[in-house]
């Protein structure tokens, strides 16, 4: 039986993005996302797989520890709302610091989400991307998912660079009730 997932960008999407986020103590969830995250999970049942870049880890500025306890530090923050992110995928590598090889990894690159959907059984054309930038609109898209860009983070310059580019996500959200609620509506077929 396969699952049907939501793919999130981390930083900008569910928690604010500081730059090179690697301090546990300063991981802020974006209001709604605990309780939407929970609503899909319970009710609908999906996978809730992160899938980010981190190329503060080849920079420099961070390590991959600390991806890590940032995280975890998300898993506790969202206990409070009753769920949890099922796995944790980041390319910690670009080019400017990687080599091309290493670099294949890094959203716009769809890899994260096979090797996810390999891992996880998942069933891609039932699954959703969700984020605040460019590359995770055109890493959904790359993969044949349903694309939604959040307008926390990045997501207002990221709309105007897709709209230029004629590349426009399924659905722009506000925030994470209106990706909660286009998710719902779209599996009811409400949105077709």
């Amino acid at each position: 039986m396969t699952a049907q997932a939501i793919f999130l960008d981390r930083d900008g999407t569910l928690n604010e993005d500081p730059g090179y986020l690697g301090d546990p103590d300063k991981v802020k969830l974006y209001p709604g996302v605990g309780s939407s995250l929970f609503r899909l999970k319970a009710e609908f049942n999906f996978k809730l797989i992160v899938i980010s870049n981190q190329s503060g880890v080849a920079r420099g500025l961070i390590t991959a520890g600390d991806v890590e306890k940032v995280n975890r530090k998300i898993n506790e923050l969202l206990e409070k709302d009753n769920v949890q992110i099922d796995a944790f995928y980041f390319c910690p590598h670009h080019p400017d610091f990687s080599s091309p090889e290493e670099s294949e990894c890094r959203k716009p690159s769809p890899q994260m989400i096979y090797k996810a959907a390999k891992e996880h059984n998942i069933d891609l054309s039932k699954s959703y991307f969700v984020g605040d930038a460019v590359s995770d609109i055109e890493c959904g898209m790359n993969a044949g998912l349903k694309t939604i860009l959040v307008k926390t983070g990045r997501g207002g310059e990221t709309l105007s660079i897709l709209q230029k580019e004629n590349k426009m996500p399924s659905f722009v959200a506000d925030n994470f009730f209106e990706v909660c609620n286009y998710i719902i509506k779209d599996l009811s077929g409400v949105n077709n």
